[in-house]
């Protein structure tokens, strides 16, 4: 049998003889005993044409499904990033409702116009579909980019427009192909249900043009509710709403495996023109600003809903749902009325100036779309991908595993997640979501499991079928195992009880219930206050007070308007909003408030410049109030000067090398930056990008640091006069930084601003004068940032510099730090800078180059008679220095762009004299020459001792020749 396996394709028998050859020696069929006929199917298959069958790679639902699997992982990407994305809530929701959703309706409800209208198009002529469906997905990255982007870059606005114009094209085109095939087709019973696709999919690129209205930076009064409310309800009521209610009218009962009820259709068609007419009046009450209108149009929406949901129902008493698409596609159904019903709500009570959808947006995204995607992919990725009952039996069970598990999680943390800011607080709400959202996520392993067992049994049937084996009768086909979905749904409600446990240990006063809470003798209202709050540019929040009473919850909505700095709003009870980017708004849960508060900034050094926000509680009394004032106060978090560390109470080594990790600093001079020629010009263009590092400042003591280029005092850049110097700025970093170059003479207005985390600036300038010039960030507070390592120096060579036999550079800094009583990860004590410690103005250290002990470990080395520069920088930020060699004297030096000596001859002339120290104010450089006539060791020193014996100091080892 094995010599028939490798045979030639169909209709290529060259051996002369039947291809079935009989091996029993009789008979003259042509057909071997156990064998299959060499015209049947699947006769001479080869296991690579096995393997190339049963993975279906060449179908069109593969080719055009792609895009939704990368937005998948894109989605869980910027799930975990999105602290450091701009506008990333707007983002992650449009990953769903662009990248997922509409993807998926493309595809699929042409599947189902083919289904129900009996249309059958070959897979070589689906090139324009997957065409459209790719260059959907382009519009879709370009209309992500500008709404991303825009926020930093205003001109982004356009590509905003552009990708809003494609998608809705690319969508459009979709609903007229749909037509086309409907009227080319022969009339069906259901094709009534694919005209509703239709209008669904010419009602998006309506909604994309209110997308691209609301996006508009300057859009004025009411109108931004007014539009994001028509968007919506035309993108997710509509386009997603009627197209999957339209579906629904036969996939419900096939999902469920049983027939239609009666009269489904006639029903179902009715909610259609119902749910029609109803978004027709909420969007010309939008548009109009008419509320009533518009609520009245979400009410006879929410109509047309329950009557579909009536028809569900009915069908479920026929059967009831044992698998996951029907679970998760009836809650999905579920969410959606009461997101539906809640949004009626808010539009009728609440002035459109006050109207935030985002109050429904958990609903509609995670409730109703999510589960509404997930449960109709579990269902038809194994129907597609075919194979016959056993194969899709196989897929089935993987897709389905623990499904009522996952949808009690889902819909357990939504229900907690939506629950009133006055009942839980948000440590509760991210710990239970962090279990629904896994339990969402699941969905991707055991696709990646299901689509595994369709292939591999579909490998196993076609071999068989190969060797002539018959199929084997599985038991399992007529009586599938009893899955245990209680238990399922118990051990998913005992996770999330866990994680609202969790939230709860992590802040008590994140729930509502007198006797655990933090409330004193004050007793609940159950009421919350709800407030906005800027956070300006000018390190101030805006109202900077407020009067909440006593015994409401407080709940604080913070808008970040400040265009170059994160911020964040923090209480002493640990309830914050988390990094807020520019142009982002975040909401913070302070808890019930009992007594006086105040929340900050924790941004490093914003509270020391008074970015504190103040909770008056009105109606408590006095000793309630002195509660908040001394009892639950945080002193430590206050902004009270935490304790210095000094070199003995910390028992730091001077003497002590530095740790093993440590990447020493060459103190040599570097050559100048990397020039090019443009238009008779030396540019020298240089990349300095902010990293958040860890990095030794002493033996034993490390900090985390802000750095340009993951060094503790940035690089030192070294040029010409006439030179030009273009400065890129990268901010990979948590916070606004900013650049100022002492060495050009520019405008700092745009040169000099603050940029966010994820943007870039380009800083340029020409070096017009020798010296060595300080670089910083400009950032405030200043002096924080340079502590934390954000300076460096600019060496702008004189013309007519000497030669020497060695050049090297020191740059001084100060670091002003205490114990955060943590472990760093090279196993240093971990220590931080302190604003406060900073203003006291005495440093724990002061030293060259980053480190306080490198160049005693590592000396300078020179010989005898050589003739050496150093360059030397006082960076600051509060204190200069009296540079010094022990032993030596200084010939030559040059202060601040110009010689106030030279090879001994000061400016009068004289020939005799030398120099013993250079002084030098903060932000000042200059440098000096020295030969030393005896070999030896040489120390060189800030000869203001206490600066010295804090680090501020060297040596020099001179051999002989």
């Amino acid at each position: 049998m094995s010599e028939h396996l490798g045979t030639p394709p169909e209709g290529e028998n060259t051996s002369g003889k039947p291809a079935g050859a009989n091996v029993s020696g009789g008979g003259s069929s042509g057909l071997s005993i156990g064998m299959r006929p060499a015209e049947a199917p699947g006769a001479n298959l080869t296991p690579e044409e096995i393997a190339r069958r049963a993975s279906g790679r060449g179908t069109w639902h593969r080719r055009a499904s792609k895009p939704v699997s990368h937005w998948m992982f894109t989605l869980i990407a910027v799930l975990l990033l999105h602290k450091f994305i701009p506008n990333s809530g707007w983002l992650m929701v449009h990953i769903v409702t662009l990248g997922l959703i509409t993807n998926s309706i493309l595809i699929w409800s042409q599947h189902f116009t083919e289904a129900l209208m009996k249309i059958k198009i070959p897979d070589e002529h689906r090139g324009t579909q997957v065409r459209r469906i790719f260059i959907l997905n382009a519009g879709i990255l370009v209309l992500m980019i500008g709404m991303v982007g825009q926020l930093s870059v205003p001109g982004l606005y356009a590509a905003t427009v552009v990708g809003a114009l494609i998608v809705g094209s690319m969508v459009a085109w979709h609903g007229i192909y749909l037509l086309k095939q409907v009227r080319q087709a022969l009339p069906s019973r259901f094709g009534v249900t694919i005209r509703f696709y239709i209008i669904a999919a010419l009602m998006l690129p309506l909604g994309a043009a209110f997308g691209g209205m609301i996006a508009y930076p300057n859009l004025s009064g009411t109108l931004h509710s007014q539009f994001l409310l028509a968007h919506e309800a035309v993108n997710v009521l509509g386009f997603v709403g009627i197209t999957a209610v339209g579906t629904l009218v036969t996939f419900w009962p096939t999902m469920l495996r049983t027939k239609m009820v009666d009269k489904a259709l006639t029903h179902s068609l009715r909610a259609l023109y119902l749910m029609c007419g109803g978004l027709v009046l909420t969007l010309v009450g939008a548009i109009f600003g008419m509320r009533p209108l518009a609520a009245a149009g979400l009410v006879v929406y929410l109509v047309g809903l329950l009557i579909v949901a009536w028809v569900m129902v009915r069908t479920l008493q026929t059967k009831r749902p044992n698998e996951y698409p029907p679970m998760s596609v009836g809650m999905g159904f579920l969410w959606l009325i009461v997101g539906v019903a809640a949004t009626a709500y808010m539009v009728a009570t609440t002035p459109f100036a006050q109207l935030d959808m985002r109050a429904v947006t958990p609903i509609f995204v995670v409730g109703f779309l999510l589960q509404l995607l997930l449960g109709a992919m579990s269902y038809l990725l194994p129907q597609r991908m075919g194979g016959g009952p056993a194969v899709v039996r196989a897929s089935n069970k993987e897709f389905s595993r623990f499904a009522a598990a996952r949808v009690t999680a889902v819909n357990l943390a939504l229900i907690i997640f939506m629950m009133p800011g006055s009942v839980v607080g948000q440590s509760i709400k991210i710990a239970v979501a962090i279990v629904g959202a896994l339990a969402l996520m699941a969905f991707i392993p055991l696709m990646v499991r299901g689509v595994k067992a369709s292939v591999n049994t579909r490998k196993e049937m076609m071999a068989a079928r190969a060797r002539g084996e018959k199929p084997v009768f599985n038991q399992e086909a007529l009586t599938p195992e009893p899955v245990p979905h209680a238990k399922q749904s118990f051990q998913a409600a005992l996770a999330v009880a866990m994680a609202f446990l969790l939230g709860f240990a992590v802040n008590p006063s994140a729930l509502n219930l007198p006797s655990f809470s933090s409330a004193g003798s004050v007793a609940a209202t159950g009421q919350t206050t709800t407030v906005k709050v800027k956070a300006t540019s000018n390190y101030r929040f805006t109202p900077a007070e407020v009067e909440v009473p006593a015994g409401n919850r407080l709940v604080v909505e913070v808008t970040n308007d400040d265009q170059g700095m994160t911020h964040d709003l923090t209480f002493d009870n640990g309830a914050t909003t988390g990094t807020i980017n520019p142009g982002e708004t975040k909401t913070v849960d302070a808890g019930i408030i009992t007594a006086d508060q105040e929340g900050y900034c924790s941004v490093a050094g914003h509270r020391s410049l008074g970015m504190v926000f103040k909770v008056k509680a009105t109606g408590a009394s006095a000793n309630q109030v002195a509660q908040g004032d001394h009892a639950t106060h945080n002193h430590a978090a206050s902004g009270s000067t935490p304790t210095l560390m000094t070199v003995a109470n910390s028992k730091i080594d001077m003497s002590a090398a530095p740790g093993s990790g440590y990447k020493y600093r060459d103190p040599n001079i570097p050559a100048p930056n990397t020039a090019e020629q443009v238009n008779g010009k030396t540019v020298r263009k240089v990349t300095l990008d902010v990293q958040e590092v860890d990095r030794e400042v002493a033996p034993g003591v490390t900090v985390h640091m802000w750095t340009f280029n993951g060094q503790n005092m940035a690089p030192i850049l070294r040029g010409k006069v006439g030179d030009i110097f273009e400065i890129t700025l990268v901010n990979n970093g948590t916070m606004g930084h900013s650049l100022d170059f002492h060495a050009g003479m520019v405008s700092p207005d745009n040169t000099m601003k603050t940029i966010a985390p994820g943007e870039r600036l380009v800083y340029r300038f020409e070096a017009k004068a020798a010296g060595i010039w300080l670089y910083h960030c400009g950032t405030a507070p200043l002096s924080l940032h340079m502590t934390q390592g954000m300076y460096g120096a600019v060496i702008i060579d004189p013309a007519d510099l000497d030669p020497v036999d060695h050049e090297y550079v020191m740059v001084q800094g100060e670091a002003y730090l205490h114990d955060t009583g943590k472990t760093a990860s090279d196993g240093n004590k971990l220590a931080e800078n302190s604003p406060e410690l900073i203003a006291a103005g005495t440093p724990t250290l002061t030293m060259f180059n980053g480190h306080a002990t490198q160049y005693k470990a590592k000396p300078l080395q020179v010989k005898k008679g050589e003739r050496i520069r150093i360059w030397v920088m006082a960076a600051g930020p509060n204190h200069g220095t009296s540079f010094h060699v022990v032993g030596s004297q200084f010939d030559t030096v040059y202060k601040e762009g110009g010689y106030l000596m030279r090879r001994g001859a000061d400016a009068f002339g004289s020939r005799d004299g030398h120099s013993q120290a250079l002084d030098l104010a903060p932000a000042q450089g200059g440098f000096v020459e020295m030969q030393f006539l005896e070999s030896g060791t040489y120390v060189f020193v800030n000869h203001s001792f206490s600066e010295m014996e804090r680090g501020a100091a060297g040596k020099i080892v001179v051999t002989d020749r």
